[in-house]
């Protein structure tokens, strides 16, 4: 597995560089490898776990350079990190060879000191028993066990509460799971499921009509299942806010933030395809995204364009449903895109009025009568409940709507703050209004 560390070292220096997102640069590697299954699943487990430990591994490795005002290099720096997760985090290396390959990959780094650095750190990290350095207080204690910025463990903690604040943290750190939402408009659920089960995947009913979990050591993207167009990929959360929609037969509707298409596809199915469903995006190449979904899924009522959302256009269509699921931090989808709690906090600070904007020109298009959703897939109170009480002030002719029968419990709830523990799913913002006049 060395020329698998070596790979995954690799994609960490260059997500450091680019900026780029964990999971479209993963999978564009991994397809133009020549890895084996058993070691992309390696690379892969490796790759997102050190993204998500980073904090953790860090604050291990500051812990014995017993020179403080050393810089580290980002080479070596990385494959101290690869190691101290193998040796703390999986089980399933043996602490040899988490040394010895770390100390390999070291050799190949241009200072000839770096092998004999990363081996005396890794061995002392052993010798310890593998303990976490002892900081004083929750909030850096939490931020330590979950690597997590102090400042996003303070604000969960002030907008949801200390226990909520934890459980948010724990469901933020392991493999998220995979849920598809079947395409009823071509097939039956039974029959789908018996299609995928066929094909050696095991599926999983959930609570969500509709929604099911796959387990299977591949990428569903190569099943034939997918290929024919009987499911596409979407977390149980999103599904949640098209049931909140609860778009009809024959119903214009908007969705005015939809790339990829999830969303947009889901409310297509649970219209059985009649209808009309204007999906838009800003930009052209996503809306083609939007275009090829569709396509493969035979969803003929989809009809996608580009356009600004902020940015009223009075040539919209009036709409009896609008889905506004604006821009947002991705706050609840950290398990699947470690690196984004790793931004800066001051980059969040104008998403609010933004989405805002969005919210108030998108309402516009609504008809009397009509029925809006303003959703985030953000943990974040600034960029949810602020927002809609906003709206609500400066908009009198719009009224909160329960969010329906979908919710079990919480039918008759307006607004609902999706907690990753709740479903095992996203964490995920969902808010239902009705037009009065």
């Amino acid at each position: 597995m060395g020329n698998t560390r070596k790979f995954v070292l690799k994609l960490l220096l260059r997500l450091e560089q680019d900026g780029s997102y964990s999971n479209i640069l993963l999978d564009k590697k991994l397809a133009a490898s020549d890895l084996s299954e058993q070691d992309k699943r390696f690379a892969s487990a490796l790759f997102y776990g050190v993204i998500e430990r980073k904090l953790t591994l860090d604050a291990v490795i500051d812990h014995y350079c017993t020179n403080k005002s050393q810089k580290l290099g980002d080479e070596v720096r990385n494959i101290l990190r690869l190691g101290v997760y193998q040796l703390k985090f999986m089980d399933s290396v043996p602490d040899s060879a988490a040394v010895d390959e770390s100390v390999k990959l070291a050799k190949k780094v241009r200072n000839p000191a770096s092998a004999g650095f990363v081996n005396a750190v890794l061995r002392n990290f052993i010798r310890d028993e593998k303990a976490l350095p002892t900081v004083k207080g929750r909030i850096k204690q939490l931020s330590l066990e979950y690597s997590c910025p102090e400042w996003l463990v303070l604000k969960w903690t002030e907008d949801y509460g200390d226990s909520a604040c934890e459980r948010i943290l724990a469901c933020a750190i392991g493999k998220a799971p995979e849920y598809v939402r079947l395409n009823t408009v071509k097939l039956s659920e039974d029959e789908i499921i018996s299609s995928l089960e066929e094909q050696g995947v095991s599926v999983t009913k959930t609570a969500v009509a509709g929604c099911v979990k796959l387990s299977f050591g591949g990428s569903v993207e190569e099943l034939k299942a997918f290929k024919d167009g009987l499911f596409h990929v979407q977390d149980l959360s999103c599904q949640l806010c098209c049931k909140a929609l609860d778009p009809q037969r024959g119903d214009t509707v908007l969705d005015l933030c939809a790339a990829p298409g999830g969303k947009t596809f889901t409310i297509a199915e649970l219209m059985s395809d009649e209808g009309e469903v204007f999906a838009f995006d800003l930009h052209d190449n996503r809306v083609r995204l939007i275009k090829e979904g569709a396509d493969r899924l035979g969803l003929s009522c989809v009809k996608a364009k580009s356009n600004n959302a902020k940015v009223f256009d009075p040539e919209m269509p009036k709409a009896d449903r609008i889905l506004c699921d604006v821009p947002c931090s991705g706050l609840g989808v950290i398990r699947r895109k470690p690196e984004i709690k790793y931004k800066p906090a001051d980059e969040l600070e104008r998403l609010p009025e933004i989405q805002l904007d969005i919210l108030k020109t998108s309402s516009q298009y609504l008809k009397p009568g009509g029925v809006l959703v303003y959703s985030t897939c953000s943990l974040s109170v600034a960029e949810n409940e602020d927002v809609i009480e906003k709206f609500l002030e400066d908009n009198k002719d719009f009224a909160p709507e329960p969010l329906g029968k979908a919710f079990g419990a919480r039918s008759e709830d307006t607004h609902i703050t999706v907690l990753p523990d709740d479903y095992d799913s996203d964490g995920f913002f969902i808010a239902k209004f009705r037009r009065l006049r």
